[in-house]
């Protein structure tokens, strides 16, 4: 059975390690983790952010319901991650990750989609994506990806 997540470059032993610019900008709490939420559905954005809010703590920088908004938030927010659907008006996410890797090389794009099974193995980490979860496999694969993707050191 497929996990209902997995890092598209396969051969990776390691799991993805976290996005951070400068290692001199580590947050040091979930809650200074942002991210930016884009689907062209309302209704999808609220569930998210409520499961992203409530179950990893992460903070809600902003919602964007196309690709083409989803550049101009993420470069105007700067967040530390962000999920994107695939299917969208204006700029399907496929686009607005290979433009977002361009801008921000070093912040994760979780691709959450419907889709997902289709795409694997389609799709190469040179699009931008780090991550494809399935959204038919529940909201629990993709708060665990962030998590592990948006690990917080601990304090000592």
């Amino acid at each position: 059975m497929q996990n209902a997540f997995q890092p598209l470059n396969e051969s990776a032993t390691e799991p993805p390690s976290p996005a951070m610019d400068d290692p001199a900008d580590r947050h040091n709490s979930p809650q200074d983790r942002t991210i930016l939420i884009v689907d062209d559905s309302h209704f999808e954005r609220a569930v998210i952010r409520s499961a992203v809010e409530a179950l990893a703590k992460f903070r809600v920088c902003g919602e964007a319901s196309d690709g083409a908004e989803a550049i101009k938030k993420a470069r105007e927010l700067r967040p530390d991650l962000v999920i994107m659907d695939l299917a969208m008006p204006l700029m399907n996410g496929v686009e607005a990750a290979m433009v977002l890797r361009n801008t921000m090389p070093k912040v994760p794009i979780v691709l959450f989609t419907l889709y997902a099974e289709q795409l694997r193995g389609a799709i190469s980490p040179g699009f931008g994506v780090t991550l494809i979860v399935s959204k038919t496999a529940g909201l629990a694969p993709l708060i665990e990806s962030l998590e592990r993707l948006l690990a917080v050191e601990s304090k000592r």
